[in-house]
């Protein structure tokens, strides 16, 4: 088992199959729920998005769902090593969740990472593959989730390579998700982006905001250009 240690101090624990990256990280801080609303970590993985939140200061609750269960069970607990028990891991299929009753549109703000790939090669790890490749999860599954779950004004963000920018954004439309935010990431001014990060918005008119682009630097994400 793995330890990285975020900003604030929070321990966020991993294991092989059980890893996140630079786009977890970015995805974490390009928007975070307020402090006492009610959020949803899709995809949570070891609970790095959930972790990020508690250690920016978030402490209403929240909901780290996950397929896996050994991923999930980190998540737990880290949770618990850090003293964050408004985290709730829960290992479930998101394409079960909040599918009836008075769970539905419950959530204040939520987020995905999801995994990115429908073809091309696949990992030996069974876990890694899954968290790769869309065979449990694609991104309109996410996204159907997300419209369930969000209250009316709620907000989803999202992660997601810059070939499916087009598909995702028609998703989040038809879903009544409306775009607002939308950012590239990129290692350098002159290269091309790598990953985008969209923020939408449930049941709320048009007007989408194109951000400075994120500059990934020394390893740390800067937003907008710098000098």
């Amino acid at each position: 088992m793995g330890v990285e240690i975020l900003d604030n101090g929070t321990r966020v624990l991993t294991a092989p199959g059980a890893m996140f990256g630079t786009d977890a990280l970015l995805l974490g801080r390009f928007a975070q729920p307020r402090r006492d609303e009610r959020a949803l970590d899709l995809c949570s993985g070891c609970g790095i998005v959930a972790l990020l939140w508690h250690d920016a200061g978030h402490r209403g609750p929240c909901t780290a769902l996950e397929f896996d269960p050994a991923a999930s069970a980190l998540c737990g607990q880290a949770a618990a090593e850090n003293g964050a028990e408004h985290i709730t891991p829960v290992c479930a299929d998101l394409r079960q969740f909040c599918t009836a009753g008075p769970e539905q549109g419950q959530y204040d703000f939520a987020a995905c990472n999801p995994p990115y790939f429908a073809a091309g090669p696949r990992s030996p790890d069974k876990r890694r593959a899954e968290a790769r490749h869309t065979d449990s999860c694609t991104t309109a599954d996410a996204v159907d989730c997300a419209r369930r779950a969000l209250r009316d004004g709620g907000r989803f963000l999202l992660c997601q390579r810059p070939e499916q920018l087009a598909e995702v954004l028609s998703t989040l439309r038809a879903a009544r998700l409306e775009p607002k935010r939308l950012a590239f990431v990129k290692n350098r001014p002159d290269a091309a982006p790598w990953l985008f990060l969209v923020e939408a918005q449930k049941g709320r008119k048009t007007g989408l905001r194109v951000e400075p682009d994120v500059l990934i630097t020394s390893g740390a994400a800067m937003y907008g250009p710098r000098e």
